[in-house]
């Protein structure tokens, strides 16, 4: 008799799972899921990032894709072994649809499902050449005219979007358009790169000079190519800027780097779209099937509106466009704004001299660098993490694992150890005048930022200098801005700062406000709201999405994408999207389940 380990009773009732699938038993398959179950599908099922919640979703979805999906094969993942803790069994699975290969991550609660993570790994017949299958490179043997890597390479850089049209066109050059052209290209989908900027990389190399990744080095490999061992725990702005455009050469990704999209227009008759773009003075127009824009998450800056702006003396900046602090030694500098930009800007302001002051008009998450190292991420990206067997595959899934309806019970007793831990910083910030928060609910950083992409600074430094006054604060009611004046910032409660420089670090508008630009308002509109996941919460309005909006999956809009977000995001969700396309490249069904509704145009 078999030994009742985790592992057997993890394939026992995957067995029991799949077999109900396999006989087209929905009844059966969704008794195996608790009432409270959760189950996240990442493409393999709904061609969708879909996240079903409780018995009735689960149901709604098999009807609708069981016959098409046809799934077998369920399994513990080979070489991995099952874990039970608190009555919980996790095990990492694999399985296989009609089409493609999936490996997932299943919690069991007694002998029914809770949470269950389907993600597609490969389609089949069109896997990435890698392992036992990676291409020879050099040429063996011999033959008469035959070509060298480089002339190869150099024919591709010719003809592609001139003799040959790219499957897909994406919009932005920076850690998004970039990881997810290199995921394209092993799966062999044409696709050309459109970057505004001189290089690779200058998204970064061109913002304020103190900017660094304020993210480990554990979180934010790219697909592919790890970091070295010896690269630092926190990236500086050059350093990032400098791997990338390595890695876009490595990859060999058709980069079109000084180029400007001007417009783009969907055929629905065609089902192509029209791309015009300038490029060393010339208008080249691209026929893609498919439109991605990795614009970055943050979407169009903010510039917010006050009466003044146009008879103020001194220099006005949104914090993307500010140089650093070189200029301005001995300047009297006024940011308006309280979060990772500012907090930055400030604290490189004062150590070049300037007399610099931050206006907080609402309250703002803190969260010390160390701290959140160690208590938020170190489990999974961490160098401990890396000694204990953890991969970045592995740890991406298990992020991906938990359901965003639950994810902040998580995190919210992560983020009261922190609090608990820095107990005086806290106190020593409050007392400076400094308005803290901890999300609506207490959940913390991550939260805030997978519902609104604001609101939250990760400490390096400038916190202290805030304390001690280095950093000067307006707070408060009375921080809101009134007018600017020809040598300042007025501010409703009638008291004025003199500004030889007013800069914005006001955020971003929604990524859509990209489209309404490049194509048009109306398919803006018809899209619909990117980012944020319908919580309710400050600046994330209802009703639940479950899902990030609009990105990396389908959209109201046929054959237009959206793709970008932290490194980490880009990394992971790229291997999402790019399957999307190239299912579609090579003809693949591919029946969206639950496509989003629109319930916010920005």
């Amino acid at each position: 008799m078999l030994e009742r380990t985790p592992t057997t009773k993890a394939q026992a009732l995957l067995d029991k799972f799949g077999k109900a699938l396999e006989a087209g038993d929905i009844g059966s398959a969704v008794n195996c899921f608790q009432a409270d179950c959760y189950w996240r599908d990442l493409v393999t099922f709904t061609w969708n990032l879909k996240t079903m919640e409780g018995q009735g979703q689960v149901r709604d979805m098999l009807q609708a894709t069981l016959a098409s999906t046809k799934p077998t094969g369920w399994s513990v993942a080979k070489g991995e072994e099952a874990s039970e803790d608190g009555g919980v069994i996790t095990a990492w699975i694999t399985f296989e649809t009609s089409v493609a290969r999936g490996f997932g991550l299943v919690r069991f609660k007694g002998d029914l499902i809770w949470t269950l993570l389907t993600t597609m790994a490969e389609l089949k017949d069109h896997e990435e050449k890698a392992g036992f299958s990676r291409p020879l490179g050099a040429k063996h043997g011999h033959g008469k005219g035959r070509k060298t890597w480089r002339e190869e390479r150099d024919d591709e850089i010719a003809e592609l979007g001139h003799s040959r049209q790219p499957y897909v066109v994406i919009i932005g050059g920076g850690q998004g358009g970039i990881a997810l052209g290199a995921r394209l290209k092993q799966l062999g989908v044409p696709a050309i790169i459109i970057e505004k900027n001189e290089r690779p990389g200058d998204s970064w190399r061109k913002r304020y000079k103190s900017l660094c990744l304020h993210d480990p080095v554990w979180y934010d490999h790219l697909p592919y190519i790890d970091f070295p061992k010896n690269w630092p725990v926190f990236a500086p702005k050059d350093k990032i800027g400098d791997w990338l455009e390595m890695y876009t050469k490595v990859m060999e990704l058709n980069y079109w780097s000084s180029t400007t999209a001007k417009s783009a227009k969907y055929d629905e008759k065609t089902k192509e779209w029209t791309v015009v773009v300038e490029r060393d003075g010339k208008e080249i127009v691209l026929k893609p099937k498919q439109l991605v824009l990795a614009t970055g998450m943050s979407g169009k800056a903010n510039w917010p509106r006050y009466k003044g702006q146009d008879i103020f003396k001194g220099e006005q900046q949104h914090s993307s466009t500010h140089p650093g602090p070189d200029k301005y030694r001995g300047k009297k500098v006024v940011v308006i704004g309280s979060n990772n930009s500012a907090h930055d800007i400030c604290a490189a302001l004062w150590e070049g001299g300037a007399d610099v002051t931050m206006v907080q008009r609402s309250s703002t998450h803190i969260v010390k660098s160390d701290t959140l190292m160690d208590i938020g991420l170190g489990a999974l990206y961490s160098e401990q993490a890396v000694e204990n067997g953890m991969t970045t595959r592995k740890a991406d899934m298990i992020f991906a694992s938990l359901p965003y309806r639950i994810l902040h019970q998580f995190q919210i007793p992560l983020y009261e150890q922190m609090k608990e831990r820095d107990a005086k910083f806290y106190a020593d910030l409050e007392k400076a005048g400094f308005m803290l928060d901890w999300g609506d609910d207490g959940s913390g950083l991550f939260m805030k930022y997978l519902r609104r992409g604001s609101g939250y600074y990760i400490d390096v430094g400038a916190c202290d200098l805030v304390i001690d006054g280095s950093i000067k604060l307006k707070s408060g009611p009375g921080a809101t801005v009134q007018e600017l004046t020809e040598t300042g910032v007025k501010f409703v409660d009638g008291t004025e700062l003199p500004a030889d420089l007013v800069i914005y670090a006001t955020g971003y508008g929604s990524m859509n406000g990209w489209a309404a630009d490049l194509i048009s308002q109306e398919v803006a509109d018809k899209v619909g709201k990117v980012w944020g996941l319908g919580s309710a919460t400050t600046k994330d309005p209802g009703p639940w999405e479950g899902e990030q909006r609009n990105m990396w999956k389908p959209t109201q809009q046929e054959a237009l994408w959206f793709h970008g977000g932290n490194l980490h995001q880009s990394r992971h969700y790229s291997q999402y999207l790019s399957l999307q396309l190239k299912a579609r490249q090579v003809g693949l069904p591919t029946p969206v389940y639950g496509l989003q509704e629109v319930h916010h145009k920005s």
